[in-house]
């Protein structure tokens, strides 16, 4: 089969493939329908995470059951099927606590940015559609596989609810979704920090009541003087940076809650600043399937169209000029079809 190898930064082949096989009896085997590009895929593409040996690519998919391991019960060949980047048995005590991403069996999956993907543990990762969908929101369920359940888990860790003021900062996939998500949780106001026009104007049409193209320093000042001073109920941190942490923060009212899901790079907090300004912080991998159902009955249902991230679409054999219009905020997020 094809499938997508890095091998240095900026270096990114679509190249033949072993297919992969069942390797234990829990295992399935995805004939993927979609992939796409993830904003944290470009950390490796741009060499901040090491690449020390050419590694397959991509940790978002949807697609049909090929085959399935002797272990296998909850789902079949010929169903259409949603996971996660991390594979978990969604049976152990921090699994039915909601958080399948610390699984204590948990997996990595990668290099779903190929024809077909092996998915570990397969009965806790995988959840299948009532019956395969129409074309046209493939896109939305794939958004479910990764950027909407993260914002979704940033919504709810920073405890979005009806007549909360919510502040996303970071306009990529997962920030835009965080603004849904808030939205379909019934928050009071959605304050969207954006600079770029067109993820201004998606964030609006996913609910945003207000825009602050500011950042840094000047970012908090607007959020203050938008929340009489105080700052916000609820901030989602969806950038992972060291800015983006403390601007979180710092928008934050005391008493409040910060949800982090953008993947930290070199952030710090210090001990006083902490101590001082009495925010809940929570977050961390997105528990992906801890929301799956939940948000795959309200793709089905047509209640929410996540799959409007997708901004440009490729076949996998492109998947190179994805990752470089992502890297060049060309497009919010790129998706490939195989």
């Amino acid at each position: 089969m094809l499938g997508t190898v890095i091998h240095a930064p900026f270096d990114v082949r679509f190249e033949e493939l072993d297919r992969p096989a069942i390797v234990e009896p829990t295992d399935a085997i995805i004939r993927l329908s979609a992939t796409c590009v993830c904003g944290s895929d470009l950390w490796t593409y741009r060499g901040i995470n090491e690449i020390t040996h050419p590694a397959p690519m991509g940790h978002e998919y949807v697609g049909v059951v090929e085959e399935v391991g002797s272990a296998v019960t909850n789902v079949r060949p010929g169903q259409f099927v949603i996971g996660s980047f991390f594979a978990s048995d969604n049976t152990c005590d921090i699994c039915r606590a909601g958080y399948q991403t610390g699984c204590v069996h948990r997996a990595p999956v990668r290099g779903a940015q190929a024809e077909y993907l092996r998915v570990p543990l397969a009965d806790g990762t995988l959840v299948a559609t009532p019956e395969v969908p129409d074309d046209e929101i493939v896109p939305d369920l794939l958004a479910a596989s990764d950027v909407l359940g993260t914002g979704w888990f940033g919504a709810t860790a920073a405890q979005v609810g009806p007549g909360k003021t919510v502040v996303v900062v970071g306009d990529g996939a997962v920030g835009l979704l965080a603004v849904l998500a808030s939205a379909q949780l019934g928050a009071e106001r959605i304050i969207a920090m954006s600079r770029h026009e067109q993820r201004q104007k998606l964030a609006l049409e996913f609910g945003a009541t207000d825009i602050v193209a500011e950042r840094g320093d000047e970012g908090v000042a607007a959020v203050k003087e938008l929340t009489n001073g105080l700052g916000a109920h609820s901030v989602i941190e969806a950038v992972g940076t060291q800015q983006s942490m403390t601007q979180a923060i710092d928008s934050t009212r005391p008493g409040g809650h910060v949800g982090f899901v953008g993947v930290a790079h070199g952030v710090e907090i210090p001990g006083d600043q902490l101590f001082y300004k009495l925010v809940h912080l929570h977050g961390g991998p997105a528990p992906v399937r801890q929301f799956l159902p939940d948000l795959i009955t309200r793709i089905m249902n047509r209640d929410i169209n996540p799959g409007k991230v997708f901004d440009l679409t490729l076949p996998l054999s492109g998947v190179a000029e994805g990752y470089a219009a992502m890297d060049e905020r060309r497009a919010i997020k790129a998706l490939l079809q195989p």
